[in-house]
């Protein structure tokens, strides 16, 4: 509407009222658990989501979704009785929507470890339907994570695009590690990004269970692989 009004010349003067408070900082946690690697326990893939959100909203979808769908990805992992030859971390990011506080934390503590991160995974932009994902490695490592996303063929998630970053994994991907997003159909997202829209009603249970699918097949088999994903 305002942008119809100034398009015909109209001069518009917008009045706020801004209820927002800075309070003091206090302490806040990532949430980590994992399931020991059977040959390489040193070697890391790492799933997350964040745990924090917009306080106007539940936080179902940014980012309750992706939590939830990292969590059950080992969930069904460790159910299943399976144990892959390298670590499978979870870490529920502390603090993303204040500046990607709990991860950069993460990263400054275990940077020393970085040649042992094979892959780095991070769910932040919904839990609908997803396409496939994103991804940002070389183009060898790009070439395994298509042939992995084959196997998804049965529930028609195979898409492999670029640029697989997100706030809670930038700096690993920076640095090099191969780094990995779930594509899913955003047409709703932004419909409810930050809003007081953003409730359990968002969520669909099928959607999100083809997600953590997604999330399970992908990390297990890159963890079972025998080498590590190779960076360029």
């Amino acid at each position: 509407m305002m942008s119809r009004l100034v398009s015909r010349g109209s001069r518009i003067v917008i009045q706020l009222k801004m209820g927002a408070k800075n309070y003091a900082d206090a302490d806040s946690f990532n949430t980590v658990a994992e399931i020991t690697g059977s040959k390489y326990p040193e070697q890391v893939v790492l799933v997350s989501g964040h745990l924090d959100s917009w306080d106007v909203g539940q936080g179902a979808m940014d980012d309750g979704g992706g939590a939830f769908i990292s969590w059950e990805a080992l969930s069904l992992i460790k159910d299943l009785g399976l144990r892959p030859k390298r670590t499978l971390r979870l870490v529920l990011w502390t603090a993303e929507e204040q500046g990607g506080i709990g991860a950069l934390q993460y990263y400054q503590s275990h940077k020393a470890n970085i040649s042992n991160y094979s892959l780095v995974m991070e769910s932040d932009g919904g839990t609908f339907l997803p396409y496939g994902l994103q991804f940002t490695g070389s183009d060898k490592a790009r070439a395994i994570m298509k042939e992995i996303m084959g196997l998804l063929q049965p529930i028609n998630v195979t898409q492999v695009f670029h640029d697989g970053e997100g706030t809670d994994i930038e700096s690993w991907v920076q640095a090099g590690v191969p780094g990995a997003s779930l594509l899913d159909d955003l047409y709703k997202y932004f419909s409810f990004h930050h809003s007081q829209g953003d409730t359990m009603t968002v969520m669909s249970p099928k959607e999100m269970n083809i997600a953590a699918t997604v999330w399970a097949v992908v990390s297990y088999v890159v963890a079972d692989l025998e080498e590590m994903l190779p960076r360029s």
